[in-house]
């Protein structure tokens, strides 16, 4: 399958991501990191619409449906429990998977469902807490996400920190800009450093405006990325590439 962009050991593809990984060789990946579609339907009648308009990224709730994320389903479960599984054979030895999901509150314990996902379909690590300074919602404000760190069956992930790292991180939230749920560039840059070398390959399968390939092209990692084609050409640019498409 040939890239949408390839340039300077970064890799995007505009497709299916269970195609696009299908497509991969066994054992070549270091790092999973990624941030899926939660199955919260954003963007869809929820706070987040009003929260668009607060920022002035939309002048009406309607408009601000403009930006809806892809495969934010029901079937985001579907997806996201297939990647763990995946996993497992993309995954050298020693890698590690880390899973962006969401926080607790609302009616869907979705975060306590796909860490039992993760510790059955590869192994369970870690949860960290992003602690993004301000939520939305109602009685217990939203005001942090989790962020799942998962090992490949057989062995620890490799670990390249000094000393002891907190598992809360504490990072302003990005405002809504190129992508309606961004993370921030400092809070992925967190985990390439500590489960990477450089010349490891870090891969993103929901790629959104491509944060993990700046964050790896950044600490001298190589990378891939996989996103529907409205973001391929934020996430070359962002990554500073030359933006060249790739042949059919």
């Amino acid at each position: 399958m040939k890239p949408y962009y390839d340039h300077a050991g970064i890799r995007i593809f505009h497709g299916d991501c269970q195609s696009v990984l299908a497509s991969l060789p066994d054992n070549s990946i270091d790092l999973i990191l990624t941030d899926p579609p939660y199955g919260h339907n954003n963007l869809d009648g929820d706070l987040n619409e009003n929260l668009e308009v607060a920022l002035g990224h939309a002048k009406t709730v309607d408009s601000a449906r403009t930006r809806p994320i892809a495969n934010d389903g029901a079937e985001a479960d579907t997806l996201v429990r297939w990647m763990f599984n995946e996993a497992n054979r993309l995954l050298v030895r020693g890698g590690c998977a880390c899973c962006c999901c969401c926080g607790g509150g609302g009616p869907d314990p979705q975060f306590a469902r796909w860490s039992l996902w993760l510790d059955e379909l590869l192994g369970f690590k870690q949860m960290i807490i992003w602690d993004k300074g301000i939520g939305i919602g109602w009685h217990y404000r939203r005001t942090y996400e989790t962020i799942l760190v998962g090992e490949k069956k057989g062995g620890p992930s490799k670990w390249y920190g000094n000393g002891f790292e907190p598992n809360v991180i504490r990072l302003a939230k990005p405002e809504a800009d190129q992508h309606p749920t961004p993370k921030p560039l400092d809070l992925m840059a967190v985990f390439v450093r500590l489960h990477t070398a450089k010349g490891d390959v870090v891969l993103d399968p929901f790629m959104g405006s491509g944060t993990t390939l700046r964050a790896a092209k950044d600490l001298g990692r190589r990378a891939i990325g996989v996103e529907e084609e409205k973001y391929c050409e934020i996430a070359a640019r962002r990554a500073g590439l030359a933006v060249v498409q790739a042949e059919a």
